[in-house]
C-alpha cells in the first residue's frame, strides 16, 4: 500500500507509551475532596460484550472514591452514536461519561457525511480505558493446513467464491483492517457485516463463512478447540494473548499497525479540574489488579491516559484513517 508509515504507527506508538509514565493516581481518600453524588457510565453497546465489560469494571472502581454511586447504562444502536449523543446537553458538573472505541470518534467522521454529533466540539477527553488488537481468523470452511495469511490469500485466490470475511459492523476497524489486506495481496475479499463480532464467530464455527476479523478477545474461547485459528494479529508487536500467532507486519505486510482503543469522554466545557479528577480515578482504577487481570479474559490491555494525551491520540486516529477510508471507498451513507 502507499501510505506513509508514520502515520500509520503514530497513534499505536503513542498509545505503547502510555505504559511508561507512570500514571496511576493517589487514592481520592488521601486528597481530601469530597466525592460528588452519582456519577452515570453510558456505553453504546449490549451487556456482555468487551465495551460493557470495560465500562462495569471501571466503573465500579470508582465509588466510593470519585462518586457515592456510579452506574453503567447502555444506550445502544446507530453503531454506537446514541451513547456519544448522550452527552449533548448535559451538565457539565462531572456526573456523566460516556465509553467508546475509536472507531466512533475517529472513523465515522469519515465514512458518514452527517453525523449528529461534533466529536470534538461535544466530547471532552477524560482517559484512554483498555487497548487491543484485531485478529484475522479461520474456521471449518478452510482447510486445517491453512495456518498463515500467505496460505490463506493462496486458498482465496483459489476459491474466490469462498474468498469472504465477516466483522462486527459496516465501517468499523476490523472490517477495514481485512479489506486493506484483501487489497494488498490483490483478491475480491468479500466483506459480511453482522451486528457484533459474536455472532460473525457463531457462522464462522458453523463454516458458514471463510474467516472473520474481530477483537483477539473475541475468539480466545474458541482456541483450544482447534475449530478456530487466528492467522494474524494487527499490532505492531504479537499479542500476549496469542504470542505464537505471527503479526501482519511479520507476514509481509509492514504498514499494517493497528489498534482500537476505548475511551472515557465527558460533557464538553467541563471544568478542567473536575476533568483531570474524573481522569485520575480512571487512570487509578485501570491501574489496580483485578481490572488489569479482569480485562486480560477479554483479552484487554488495561489502559490510562491523561486528558492531554487522549485528544492527541484521537486526532492522530483520525487522520490516519482519512486517507485510509478513501483507499477503501466506504461510504456509510450509500
Amino acid at each position: 500500500m502507499n501510505s506513509n508509515r508514520r502515520q500509520f504507527t503514530q497513534s499505536a506508538a503513542a498509545i505503547a507509551a502510555l505504559g511508561s509514565l507512570g500514571i496511576a493516581s493517589r487514592g481520592f481518600a488521601q486528597t481530601g475532596v469530597a466525592p460528588i453524588e452519582s456519577l452515570k457510565v453510558v456505553v453504546g453497546f449490549a451487556a456482555g460484550g468487551t465495551a460493557d465489560a470495560t465500562s462495569r469494571r471501571i466503573a465500579s472502581k470508582l465509588s466510593p472514591g470519585y462518586a457515592k454511586n456510579a452506574v453503567v447504562e447502555n444506550r445502544t444502536g446507530a453503531g454506537g452514536q446514541i451513547a456519544i449523543q448522550a452527552l449533548k446537553g448535559q451538565p457539565a458538573d462531572g456526573s456523566l461519561m460516556v465509553l467508546t472505541p475509536m472507531s466512533i470518534l475517529g472513523i465515522y467522521p469519515h465514512t458518514y457525511k452527517k453525523l449528529p454529533y461534533d466529536p470534538v466540539a461535544d466530547c471532552q477527553p477524560v482517559s484512554i480505558g483498555a487497548v487491543f488488537e484485531y485478529g484475522l481468523a479461520v474456521g471449518p470452511a478452510v482447510p486445517a493446513s491453512v495456518t498463515s495469511l500467505e496460505q490463506f490469500a493462496a486458498w482465496c485466490k483459489a476459491n474466490p467464491d469462498k474468498a469472504n470475511y465477516g466483522s462486527p459492523a459496516a465501517g468499523s476497524q476490523p472490517h477495514f483492517v481485512a479489506a486493506l489486506w484483501g487489497r494488498a495481496i490483490g483478491i475480491d475479499f468479500k466483506h459480511v457485516p453482522y451486528r457484533g463480532t459474536q455472532p460473525a464467530v457463531v457462522d464462522l464455527l458453523g463454516g458458514n463463512i471463510a474467516s472473520v476479523s474481530g477483537p483477539v478477545g473475541d475468539f480466545l474461547q474458541h482456541l483450544p478447540t482447534g475449530r478456530i485459528r487466528i492467522l494474524a494479529t494487527s499490532g505492531k508487536v504479537r499479542s500476549r494473548f496469542v504470542p505464537n500467532v505471527a503479526t501482519y507486519i511479520e507476514q509481509g505486510h509492514k504498514d499494517f499497525d493497528f489498534t482500537e482503543w476505548f475511551g472515557f469522554f465527558t460533557v464538553a466545557g467541563t471544568p478542567a479540574p473536575l476533568v483531570q479528577r474524573m481522569s485520575a480515578a480512571v487512570r487509578e482504577a485501570a491501574a489496580s489488579k483485578d481490572v488489569v487481570d479482569g480485562f486480560a479474559t477479554f483479552g484487554l490491555e488495561a489502559r490510562g491516559s491523561t486528558p492531554e494525551q487522549l485528544a492527541a491520540i484521537l486526532k492522530s486516529d483520525t487522520d490516519k484513517w482519512a486517507p485510509l477510508v478513501k483507499q477503501i471507498g466506504f461510504t456509510a451513507d450509500a
